[in-house]
Formats: structure tokens, sequence, C-alpha cells
């Protein structure tokens, strides 16, 4: 692994990471198929990086059965906090289960063939606030101004995506990014600084189209800005540098302090470390 120029401080946190475990089967809604990617691997990839915590997101390969996650977060212990994805007639027991193991929000994957339905994300988002939980929403940043009416009127937490995850890298000026920048400002919704490759035309190393929104962010709201590897960088050809992921931060937190904010209070507090 290339070695990383940034040096995190004590607690940094990666707030979006995958497992992938061979004893866990796919889901039958699975149309990818990563190769493994286990806690243990991982860890190797926390000691290079110089970071403790980490959340781990439910794959959309599982579905809904989160038992891979769940798992890696009794692998990881109480330096780990976990997204799930779960049917809207969850019992209030199996949340409460899931809270004690570990998880803090719901995933809604809402590009592809999502799993949920947008009619049902108030519900669950009310139904997951006395837990302290929040909405970890991924849709093409594009169609934010149709749904930032009901996304601002969610009366919990919520965390967008991958700076966005515009599909088509957009202008400051886009209705979309002009829609990120209001939700941020309610003070209930955070954005993880993340995965350019997805959506950047441009490409390695500078991502310079996604990186000027990501700049945008930093600059408009540090406090809530999160960073995210995306390891292991599921469906991509060629993998990306995880340590130039961070580097980034670099670029787009040129500042130490505000580096802090991004890597460890502002985790902190929505994560509850």
């Amino acid at each position: 692994m290339t070695s990383v120029k940034l040096r995190a401080p004590a607690d940094a946190c990666d707030c979006h990471m995958h497992v992938y475990d061979r004893r866990f089967p796919w889901a039958p809604t699975a149309t990818t198929f990563p190769p493994e990617a286990t806690a243990d691997a991982y860890r190797e990839v926390q000691r290079d990086l110089g970071l403790s915590r980490v959340v781990v997101v439910q794959p959309s390969s599982y579905g809904f059965d989160n038992r891979c996650t769940l798992n890696a977060l009794a692998a990881f212990g109480a330096s780990a906090r976990g997204i799930a994805v779960a049917r809207p007639e969850v019992s209030d027991g199996e949340l409460d289960q899931w809270h004690h193991q570990g998880i803090r929000g719901l995933r809604y994957l809402m590009v592809g063939n999502p799993l949920m339905t947008w009619d049902s994300l108030p519900m669950m988002s009310e139904r997951i606030r006395p837990l302290g939980w929040n909405i970890n929403l991924q849709l093409d940043g594009r169609r934010l101004p149709e749904y930032e009416p009901m996304l601002a009127r969610l009366t919990g937490n919520l965390v967008i995506d991958h700076n966005g995850k515009f599909l088509e890298p957009v202008a400051l000026s886009h209705p979309g990014f002009q829609s990120l920048l209001r939700l941020l400002d309610s003070g209930r919704c955070w954005v993880k600084l993340s995965a350019p490759y997805e959506t950047s035309k441009i490409g390695a190393p500078a991502y310079d189209d996604v990186s000027i929104l990501a700049r945008a962010l930093v600059a408009a709201h540090p406090d809530r800005c999160l960073w995210a590897s995306n390891w292991p960088h599921p469906g991509m050809l060629t993998e990306p540098s995880t340590p130039a992921m961070l580097d980034l931060l670099l670029d787009w937190a040129p500042d130490e302090d505000t580096r802090r904010k991004i890597l460890v209070d502002n985790p902190a507090e929505l994560y509850g470390f």
C-alpha cells in the first residue's frame, strides 16, 4: 500500500466502509459480488492510515441480511459503529438489539435498484430518532431539489454520501448542490467527503470536478463534514488508492483544526463514540 502523507489525529474515524465475508451468502437481490474484504483485512488499512474508529455500512450485496455487518462490529469492538438496512416492518425490539450491537443508522441506497422506498423514509426516520440514529442516504445529488422538501421536514439526523454523489459533476451554482447546502444549514444533516472516483469525469489524482464541491462543502459547513474511505471500493474495475483518498483532505481541508473536526469531532458527535 502506498504510504499516506496526512498524519491522522488520535481517534480519527473512517465513516463509510464495507465488509464482505464469504461465510455470509449474497442476497437474492444482489447485483454486485465483490471479492472478500474482511474485518481483519481492514485492520491493516486502519494501521496504514493511522485510523482507530470505523463505521461499517451494510453493503447492497447482502440486502436485508445484516449478519456480516453485525459480525464485523463484534470483531472491531467499541471502536466501531454500523449502518444497517431494515424492512419498514422491523420490530422495535430488533432495532434495540442492533443498537446494543453498535448500529447507529439505517441505509437508504436510492441508486440502481433500491431495496427501500422513498415513502418509507420519513416514517423510518421518526422511528429511529429516539435511538439517536441517522438515515444514511445515497442518491444522485442532481435529484436533491425533488426530495429536499421531504428531507428538510425530517426531525432526525440525515447523512448524505459521497459529496452528494452527483452522477454528473455539477457547478457550485447547480440547484442540486444548493439544495445540499440548504440541508446542511438545518444542523441535522451531515455529508461524507468520499469516493470522488465514483462520479468524477476528470479522474485521479485530483478529481478536480468533484474536489471543487468537496472544498465548498468544507468551507460552508466544516462542522457537518465527515470523511470516508469507501473501502474496498466496490464496483471499481481498478481499485483506487485508499491512502490517496485520505490525502485528498490535505486539499479539501487544508487547515489542521478543520481536519480534526472532520476526522474526529464530527463523527464522535454523530455516531456516539
